[in-house]
C-alpha cells in the first residue's frame, strides 16, 4: 500500500529526469540519503523549493509495489541564498554535498550528519574565499571522525608514544594513521620537508590549528587563520584521509 512519509532534509542534488521532472537526492535524518522524483514544470512551487543546500521538512509519497518515491511537499526552513552569491560559495558546498553523496549520508549516524553539514551550509553563506576553504577543511575533518577514520593528532600510530609540540608527524595513506620519523623511517632532511611520495608531513602549526577549530562551530573559523604552509600541509592531510576512505579523489575537492 502507498504511503506518505514525513522527514528532515536537506538537498543535496537535483539532476533533470525526463522533459520537465527532476530527481532529487537529499540527505534525511531518519532514512539516510534518500532520492524521489519531483514532478512538475518550471512553474512549480515544488521545483524552486526543492533546490540545493535548502534545508526543511520534506513529504514523499511512497509506493512499495513499484519501489517508487515522489516529492509530494517540501517546507523550507533555510534557503540559504548567500552560497548563490559568490561562485566560490557554491562550489565549496558542491563538493561537501558530493563528499556526503559518495561517502552513503556518513554510515548509520543520519542524524549528526544533518546536523554536521547544517552548521557548515550556515557558516558558509557569508564565508570569503579563504574563510570558505577552512569551513570545507573543519567539515571534511569532523567528517572524517563521522565516518571514524580521523587518526589522532598526537600521538604516533605506530609505537604509541606522544608527539612533542614542536615534531612533524608523517601521514601514510596505507595506514591511514600519523606517524613520528622513527616510526616512518623518515630522515632527517626529509623531516624537514612537507609531502613527499607516499607520505605527508603535518608540522606542529598544522596539528593545532586542527586541535582548536576541531569542535568549534563553523561560523567562527574566520577569527582562526593558520599559517599558509601549515593550512596546505592540514588540507593535504583532510583531502588524504577522505580520498583513502573512498576510494578515490573527488575533482570538486579543487574548490575547497
Amino acid at each position: 500500500m502507498a504511503r506518505t512519509v514525513t522527514y528532515s532534509a536537506l538537498v543535496l542534488r537535483v539532476r533533470a529526469a525526463g522533459e520537465s521532472n527532476r530527481d532529487a537526492w537529499f540527505l534525511t535524518a531518519e532514512e539516510g540519503i534518500l532520492r524521489a522524483t519531483l514532478f512538475g514544470g518550471p512553474k512549480s512551487r515544488l521545483r524552486s523549493h526543492v533546490a540545493p543546500f535548502h534545508r526543511g521538512t520534506l513529504w514523499v509519497y511512497h509506493d512499495p509495489v513499484r519501489d517508487t518515491r515522489k516529492v509530494t511537499d517540501f517546507d523550507v526552513l533555510s534557503w540559504r541564498p548567500g552560497i548563490r552569491e559568490t561562485y566560490h560559495r557554491s562550489m565549496a558546498a558542491l563538493s561537501l554535498a558530493e563528499t556526503i553523496l559518495a561517502s552513503h549520508g556518513g554510515g548509520g549516524n543520519w542524524a549528526e550528519a544533518l546536523a554536521l553539514i547544517d552548521k557548515t551550509l550556515d557558516a558558509l553563506e557569508g564565508a570569503d574565499e579563504g574563510t570558505g576553504s577552512r569551513i570545507g577543511i573543519h567539515f571534511l575533518w569532523n567528517w572524517a571522525e563521522l565516518l571514524g577514520i580521523r587518526p589522532p593528532l598526537g600521538r604516533c600510530s605506530s609505537c604509541a608514544c606522544e608527539a612533542g609540540q614542536d615534531e612533524v608527524l608523517w601521514y601514510f595513506p596505507g595506514d591511514g594513521g600519523l606517524r613520528c620519523a622513527s616510526c616512518g623511517g623518515i630522515s632527517p632532511k626529509q623531516n624537514q620537508g612537507a609531502p613527499r611520495g607516499e607520505f605527508l608531513a603535518v608540522g606542529p602549526g598544522g596539528r593545532r590549528w586542527l586541535k582548536t577549530v576541531e569542535s568549534l562551530n563553523p561560523a567562527l573559523l574566520s577569527r582562526y587563520i593558520p599559517e599558509g604552509e601549515s593550512f596546505r600541509q592540514v588540507r593535504a592531510l583532510v583531502l588524504g584521509i577522505i580520498t583513502a576512505a573512498l576510494g578515490r579523489r573527488l575533482d570538486s575537492w579543487d574548490y575547497i
